[in-house]
């Protein structure tokens, strides 16, 4: 429990978590922006409970098992009305599935990075509008996991009219992406935030992701972006992640120059104190 910034001038009481690293609860007009996120005990973000109004843009998200929830439950009706944009993120190394997972609502998932998820990447039931536009999917080597898309717990006669469409996505090493829907520009009007650009252009869209100033478009933060990540929140890998990162290639100049620094201090000051003591 701490008390939780929101903007410069404002902060507020937190309660104990449930798990996630961002959790957003009946609110709207919320904006998630360069972010690094990664091994939380739950979702790295959820949005539920009649959230809407959410940008989630410029994040570096990797080493997660369920990264993003998006809505409350299937027969939850006020996240029918839910609108979110997923935009300039990338989503990086070790991730398994729900980028997002939907439950109705509108989402527009627009230049987004998808770096090799296990299991899927984008996921839905209850009938969600998802408008995926510009964005480059990368598929894992895994041949029964190339698909990006899933309908969670629903026959296939069920989500024939959803609205899911791909327009202007690159898809590499086999990639697909399953459209459903009448695909009519009209359907998509509350999945439409952002102006597409190319996918061509991915790279440098995100080449800011994650927090500002520190590693590049891969956002390394040490733990958050090295290791094998097999413990997505669990505790026990997280410090082995770090430990390997603070002995490895990884470690700061500084850093690795304070002990020198230390002894040459240390060695100037005993030079000093014999040369003003006074002589026995």
């Amino acid at each position: 429990e701490a008390n939780v910034r929101s903007s410069p001038t404002h902060f507020g009481w937190r309660t104990e978590s449930d798990g996630d690293g961002i959790s957003i609860f009946g609110a709207k007009d919320i904006w998630i922006d360069h972010c690094s996120l990664s091994h939380c005990k739950d979702g790295l973000i959820d949005a539920v409970m009649g959230s809407t109004g959410i940008t989630i843009s410029n994040n570096f998200f990797s080493h997660h098992n369920e990264v993003m929830l998006l809505g409350h439950s299937d027969e939850y009706e006020p996240d029918s009305g839910m609108q979110v944009t997923i935009a300039f993120n990338h989503f990086g190394e070790k991730l398994v599935q729900r980028m997002p997972r939907c439950r109705r609502g509108y989402i527009h998932v627009v230049n987004n990075d998808f770096t090799q998820w296990e299991m899927y990447a984008i996921g839905g039931s209850g009938n969600p509008t998802i408008n995926s536009q510009g964005n480059r999917y990368t598929a894992p080597t895994n041949p029964n996991a190339k698909e990006v898309t899933k309908r969670v717990d629903t026959a296939d006669g069920d989500w024939k009219g959803w609205n899911w469409r791909s327009e202007g996505d690159v898809m590499v090493n086999g990639a697909y992406f399953v459209a459903s829907g009448e695909g009519v520009e009209f359907n998509y009007e509350k999945a439409y935030s952002v102006e597409p650009k190319s996918a061509v252009l991915i790279d440098q869209l995100t080449m800011h992701s994650g927090v500002l100033g520190v590693g590049g478009r891969d956002n390394n933060l040490g733990k958050w972006s090295s290791g094998d990540g097999s413990g997505f929140g669990s505790g026990d890998d997280e410090d082995d992640d770090y430990s390997d990162d603070m002995s490895g290639s990884n470690i700061p100049l500084s850093t690795a120059f304070l002990p020198l620094f230390i002894a040459m201090s240390s060695f100037l000051l005993l030079c000093f104190e014999a040369i003003t003591s006074p002589m026995l």
